[in-house]
C-alpha cells in the first residue's frame, strides 16, 4: 500500500489536515515502542483508493539539531519512503524562507509527486493566496481549509490520481500471506532466504539492512502458494535514532495487517524482549495467525535437550498470551528446523484460523459449562445464565454467547471459555474473538 506523507514547517496545521483525511479512523501510536509521541499514522480511503497516511509533525525541527540539517535530513527520508509528498503551507500567513528552503530540498531529491497544500483558507476571500503557492516550483497546488473541510474532496481526489500502479500489493485470493517480523538482527532475512533457496533478501550483520517489506512467491508441492512477506525489524525506543526506521514500523504493521499467520522470529541467544512481546501482542490484537521461531540454534552451548526444555519453558512464560502458539527452535545458517517443520507450523496455523466449530462441540461446551462450571454473578447474587452460541466468522474464529446480562461476564470466565474451546476446537496459534450478547433466551 502506498504511503502519503504530510511535510512542512511547524504551526501550518499538518495534524488538523491528517485528522481531516484520517476521520473516524485517526490511529494514534504512541504507545509502541519506537514511536515518538508526536507521531501518526493511519488509513485513508477514498472511492476505492487505499494508502497510509503519515503525520510528521514535530519531524522538521528539533531543539537540539540545526535548523536547517534537520530539515533536510527528514525531508530527504520522507521523499524515499512515501509515493507522495504534501507540502503543506499557511495561506493566510505567506510563504516563508521556510517553506522555500523546504521546496528547494524536495526538488533536489528524488523524484517523488509533490501536492502543496494551502491551508487556513477558512473563507473565499483568501483563495487568491493559492497563487503564491505556485511560485515553490511545483505544478500541483490545493487550497484547502482543514478546519472546515473545504478542498478535501480535491485534494484526496488529486492524491489518488498520483498513487503509483504498484503492483507489489497484487495478491490472489488463494495465496497463503505469511509476514516474517521480529526485531532488527534475528535473522527474518536468512529464515527467507532459506525457504526460498535464493538470496532474496539482503543479509548483513548490520541491524537494519533490510528497510522495507519485501514479497516473494513461493509454491509448495501441493500447488499452493505462499507469499512470503520480510519485513523491517523494529527497534526499541532508546534505539528509534533514524527517521526512517518510523516508516518501518508502519509497514511492519502493514504486513501484520496483509498476513494470514505471521512468524514471530525471536533471537535464542537474547530470549524474547520487551520488543518481542509487543509484535506478539500487535498479532493478536489484528486477528492473525501467529508462529514463534526461535532462531540461532546453533549459538547455543551445552546439552541440547536440556538448553531445548528451558529454552520452551522461558519462551512460553514470557509470552504466556500465546502460550498456544506453535514454538519452532531453528537456525537458518545450518538450515535446521528451517523447511518442512516450519512450514508445517505455518499451514497447520493457517487451516485452524478457518476452521468452524461444530454445532455439536459447540452444543457439548455449553452443556459442560451449565453442568460443572460455577458461572459468574454480579455483586447482587445475579447469575450469568448462558442460553446459546453460534460461530459467527472464522479468520479469526469469532463466536457470540446469548446471555441474560453480559455485564455479569468477567474478564477470567472470558478467558476460561476462550481456552475451553481453543482445546476443543484444536485453535493453536490462532486468536479466538468471542462476543456477548442479552436475549431473553429464545432463538430468532
Amino acid at each position: 500500500m502506498a504511503i502519503v506523507t504530510i511535510v512542512g514547517r511547524p504551526n501550518v496545521g499538518k495534524s488538523s489536515l491528517f485528522n481531516r483525511l484520517i476521520g473516524e479512523r485517526r490511529a494514534i501510536v504512541d504507545d509502541v515502542p519506537g514511536v515518538t509521541r508526536d507521531r501518526l499514522y493511519g488509513q485513508v480511503e477514498w472511492r476505492g483508493n487505499s494508502f497510509y497516511l503519515v503525520d510528521t509533525g514535530g519531524l522538521l525541527l528539533r531543539d537540539e539539531d540545526p535548523i536547517m540539517e534537520g530539515m533536510k535530513g527528514q525531508i530527504v527520508q520522507a521523499m524515499e519512503e512515501s509515493d507522495v509528498i504534501l507540502l503543506s503551507v499557511d495561506g493566510r500567513e505567506g510563504l516563508t524562507w521556510m517553506d522555500e528552503d523546504i521546496a528547494m530540498v524536495i526538488r533536489k531529491s528524488a523524484p517523488k509527486p509533490v501536492i502543496v497544500v494551502v491551508n487556513k483558507l477558512d473563507d473565499m476571500k483568501f483563495d487568491e493566496l493559492v497563487y503564491e503557492a505556485y511560485g515553490l516550483g511545483f505544478q500541483d497546488v490545493v487550497g484547502i481549509s482543514a478546519i472546515h473541510a473545504r478542498g478535501i474532496d480535491d485534494l484526496l481526489d488529486r492524491v489518488c490520481e498520483l498513487l503509483p500502479e504498484d503492483d507489489r500489493f497484487f495478491e490472489e485470493e488463494d495465496e497463503i500471506k505469511v509476514a516474517l517480523v521480529g526485531r532488527p538482527n534475528v535473522g527474518k532475512s536468512s529464515i527467507l532466504n532459506r525457504l526460498l533457496g535464493e538470496n532474496r533478501s539482503l543479509v548483513s550483520d548490520v541491524p537494519g539492512t533490510t528497510r522495507d517489506s519485501i514479497d516473494s512467491l513461493m509454491e509448495l508441492d501441493d500447488g499452493r502458494k505462499l507469499r512470503l512477506i520480510d519485513t523491517a525489524g523494529l527497534r526499541r525506543k532508546s534505539r528509534f535514532k533514524d527517521d526512517i526506521e518510523y516508516y518501518s514500523f508502519v509497514r511492519t504493521m502493514e504486513s501484520i495487517d496483509r498476513s494470514d499467520v505471521s512468524i514471530l522470529v525471536v533471537d535464542a541467544v537474547e530470549g524474547v524482549t520487551d520488543q518481542d512481546k509487543k509484535l506478539a501482542s500487535s498479532i493478536v490484537e489484528r486477528g492473525k495467525g501467529i508462529v514463534l521461531v526461535m532462531n540461532k540454534w546453533d549459538l547455543l552451548k551445552g546439552d541440547g535437550e536440556r538448553i531445548g526444555d528451558e529454552k520452551r519453558d522461558s519462551v512460553r512464560d514470557s509470552l504466556v498470551f500465546v502460550d498456544h502458539a506453535p514454538l519452532v527452535f531453528c537456525s537458518a545458517l545450518t538450515g535446521r528446523g528451517v523447511g518442512a517443520k516450519l512450514l508445517g507450523a505455518v499451514l497447520g496455523v493457517y487451516e485452524r484460523r478457518r476452521n468452524r466449530f461444530s454445532t455439536t462441540k459447540l452444543n457439548g461446551l455449553l452443556r459442560d459449562v451449565l453442568a460443572f462450571e460455577r458461572l459468574p454473578s454480579d455483586k447482587k447474587g445475579k447469575l450469568l445464565r448462558i442460553y446459546y452460541c453460534t460461530q459467527a466468522g472464522v479468520e479469526p474464529p469469532m463466536f457470540v454467547f446469548f446471555v441474560n446480562d453480559r455485564n455479569i461476564v468477567t474478564r477470567s470466565f472470558e478467558n476460561h471459555m476462550v481456552n475451553q474451546i481453543r482445546r476443543l476446537g484444536d485453535y493453536d496459534g490462532v486468536p479466538i474473538r468471542l462476543f456477548w450478547r442479552n436475549s431473553d433466551g429464545k432463538r430468532r
